[in-house]
């Protein structure tokens, strides 16, 4: 019997076995229908691990993981999730020539060895978010923002898209990115007049934010980045409500809609989180059965030969494949804007 072909998965946002977004069940699903369909010859293994990385951990954890994983013979690695972990995985994905595929939002975290399953995008939110923000008449925007590299470059490039735009920025605070009060920043704020107020970051901070906006009588509207995915929380839906948010999924991508109806997942079950998994799935295991040989290398070309293959994210359209030199999976609009309404995710537009 032919050896079992070895892919790692690693979460760089638990210490354990993580509950909020196990890959594996995903995974498993395509490359079983592969299996069946004769597109896969042999059995398909998974090897997990579990690092905290950044900003909770550290970078240490992620370099033992991956080269835990790498010395277990995988051929090629899902994860990390989370943009710094992702760009330190890159390096060693590139020493180690080991194929890995990241989902988190940095576009940086991409090379020769690495791929990039797009949750979000540190360098394509901002336009969106001052697209989204001109459209609804704003032109003068308050922006509070993590005060870290992420909540920097998110930054950077809602400036560039904005000045486009012509929104001024007439206000911009910084928030510790776990910060739990944020009075002075909201007041410094306000006191600018802005008739928009964005937040950027990785979201920790987002609720004390919100909640110094809202006891100081902000109404007005309000949306951050891909931040409000925390929203799938109800209790952190709760404490941002009506903020307008980017989320990875659409009612009108009919990828997503047959594959829920498929697998008859519940209302329950975030969206965006179903979306990504299958995405990530049939990404592996094409990128198996494209494999020109059952190598290390064999595994990156066979991820460079996915073409047009639907996507389940983003809007109706959306396409996912790689080739050589590029690296970021999915094409056309893969980003949607979405608000917390009464606790739920309710499509903007």
């Amino acid at each position: 019997m032919a050896k079992p072909i070895l892919i790692g998965i690693y979460s760089d946002m638990a210490d354990a076995e993580p509950s909020s977004l196990e890959l594996e069940p995903w995974l498993r699903r395509e490359v079983d229908l592969l299996i069946a369909a004769g597109r896969i010859d042999r059995a398909v293994e998974f090897r997990k691990t579990w690092r905290l990385g950044l900003p909770g951990g550290t970078a240490a954890a992620v370099e033992q993981a991956i080269r835990e994983l790498a010395a277990q013979d995988v051929l090629m690695i899902v994860g990390p999730a989370i943009g710094d972990n992702a760009m330190i995985a890159t390096e060693l994905a590139d020493e180690l020539r080991l194929p890995m595929i990241n989902y988190a939002g940095a576009a940086r975290a991409r090379s020769e060895w690495m791929f990039h399953l797009q949750l979000g995008s540190h360098e394509d939110e901002g336009g969106l978010l001052a697209h989204y923000l001109a459209g609804l008449g704003c032109r003068r925007i308050g922006v509070a923002h993590d005060r870290s590299t992420l909540g920097r470059r998110y930054l950077e490039f809602f400036r560039t898209e904005a000045e486009l735009l012509g929104l001024d920025e007439v206000a911009t605070v910084q928030l510790f990115p776990q910060a739990e009060e944020a009075g002075s920043q909201a007041e410094a704020l306000l006191a600018a007049k802005p008739d928009g107020v964005l937040y950027l970051g990785l979201g920790e901070s987002t609720p004390a934010f919100a909640r110094a906006l809202a006891d100081r009588g902000w109404t007005g509207p309000r949306a951050m980045n891909t931040a409000g995915l925390r929203g799938y929380d109800p209790d952190f839906a709760r404490r941002v409500e009506g903020w307008a948010y980017v989320d990875m999924h659409s009612e009108d991508n009919r990828t997503l809609q047959a594959y829920l109806a498929a697998t008859g997942h519940s209302e329950g079950s975030p969206r965006f989180r179903e979306a990504l998994g299958h995405d990530m799935g049939r990404l592996v295991a094409e990128g198996i059965a494209r494999a020109p040989d059952l190598t290390r290398t064999g595994l990156k070309d066979g991820l460079e030969r996915i073409t047009w293959l639907p996507a389940a994210e983003g809007r109706e359209g959306t396409t996912m494949g790689f080739g050589v030199q590029d690296r970021g999976a999915l094409k056309g609009r893969y980003m949607v804007m979405r608000q917390w309404v009464d606790g739920r995710s309710a499509a903007t537009d």
